[in-house]
C-alpha cells in the first residue's frame, strides 16, 4: 500500500465509496486484495477519528435515529460454539442519528440492539449537540430509558411506532411486511407533531446498504471481521458527511450536509479523505 501513489489510493476509495466489495476494488483497480483492505484499514480508522473530533456543537434541531441490523463471520444462527456471545460473531447493528435539515450524520455507533449499547448511542449523540432538540425513534423499547437517562427532560422526544400486516409467505418470504398504519407517541418534552417522523433515518438504511457491498443482505458480501466492517462504516460516514452533496441541500449551491450544518466549508474531494490517513 506504501508504494501506491495518491491518485491510486483513491482510486481504490472512490470504488468503495461506489459500494464495490474489496474482491471487487482489486479487480477493478488491479490492486491486490491485501492492499485494499490495509487501506480501507488505514483510512477507515483516520476518517473514524477525524469525525470523532469535529463533529461537535452542532446546530442540529430535529434529530431522528434508527438502527440497522447486519451480520459479521456468520449469521447468528450459525455462529460456532466457542464464539457464542463474543460480540463481532453474528448479529451486528448500527445506530444512526440524522438532522432531517441538514442530511448530517451527527451521530453512529456500531454494537448490539440491546439497552447498553442505546446508552452509549445516545450519550454520544448528546455530547455533540449545541441546542435542545426534537428527537424521533422507532418503538424500541432501550431508547426509553436511554433518552431520558442522558437528556433528561431537555429534548422533545416522541416514538413513531409502525403497525404491520402479516409476515410475507412463499416467493414473497425475502420482502418485508406490509405497513398498515403509524402510531405516534409523545414520551416527553412537547415536540412539533408536523415533524414526528423516521423517514430520512429509514431512507440513510437504504442508502447504506447501497454503498457499502457488505450490507447487502442474501448475499456472501458480508463482514468477516468486525474491524473491518468498522472501517468501511467510518469510511461511508466520512463521505457521506463530507463530499458527497446531498440533492435536497442544492440551492443556493450544491452542499454536502457538514457544510449546511456549518461544519466544512467546502466539498471535500478523496484524495482529502485519503490524506487523513497522512
Amino acid at each position: 500500500m506504501n508504494k501506491l501513489s495518491l491518485e491510486r489510493q483513491a482510486q481504490v476509495i472512490r470504488v468503495l465509496c461506489e459500494g464495490n466489495s474489496i474482491r471487487s476494488t482489486a479487480r477493478i483497480t488491479n490492486t491486490a486484495i491485501n492492499t485494499v483492505v490495509n487501506l480501507l484499514r488505514n483510512v477507515g480508522k483516520a476518517c473514524a477519528e477525524y469525525q470523532d473530533k469535529h463533529l461537535y456543537n452542532l446546530p442540529c434541531r430535529n434529530i431522528q435515529c434508527d438502527e440497522i441490523w447486519s451480520f459479521c463471520y456468520a449469521k447468528q444462527k450459525n455462529v460456532p460454539e466457542n464464539k457464542q456471545g463474543r460480540f463481532g460473531y453474528g448479529d451486528v447493528w448500527t445506530w444512526t442519528a440524522i438532522d432531517a435539515d441538514t442530511k448530517l450524520i451527527a451521530s453512529w455507533s456500531v454494537g448490539l440492539r440491546d439497552a447498553g449499547y442505546a446508552y452509549r448511542f445516545m450519550k454520544d449523540l448528546q455530547s455533540r449537540l449545541a441546542n435542545r432538540v426534537q428527537l424521533t425513534t422507532d418503538g424500541h423499547k432501550v431508547y426509553l430509558n436511554a433518552v431520558e437517562d442522558v437528556f433528561g427532560t431537555d429534548i422533545d422526544y416522541a416514538m413513531l411506532v409502525k403497525l404491520y400486516g402479516a409476515e410475507p409467505t412463499g416467493e414473497a418470504r425475502y420482502s418485508p411486511a406490509k405497513c398498515t398504519g403509524t402510531n405516534s407517541r409523545v414520551i416527553m418534552g412537547e415536540p412539533d407533531t408536523s415533524k414526528i417522523s423516521t423517514s430520512f433515518a429509514e431512507r440513510q438504511n437504504l442508502t447504506m446498504r447501497m454503498n457499502m457491498r457488505r450490507f447487502t443482505r442474501l448475499t456472501n458480501a458480508f463482514s468477516k471481521k468486525i474491524e473491518n466492517h468498522m472501517y468501511a462504516l467510518a469510511l461511508y460516514f466520512m463521505h457521506y458527511n463530507f463530499a458527497r452533496p446531498h440533492k435536497t441541500l442544492a440551492n443556493p449551491y450544491p452542499r454536502t450536509p457538514t457544510m449546511a450544518a456549518g461544519v466544512s466549508n467546502h466539498i471535500w474531494t478523496i484524495e482529502d479523505i485519503v490524506r487523513l490517513a497522512d
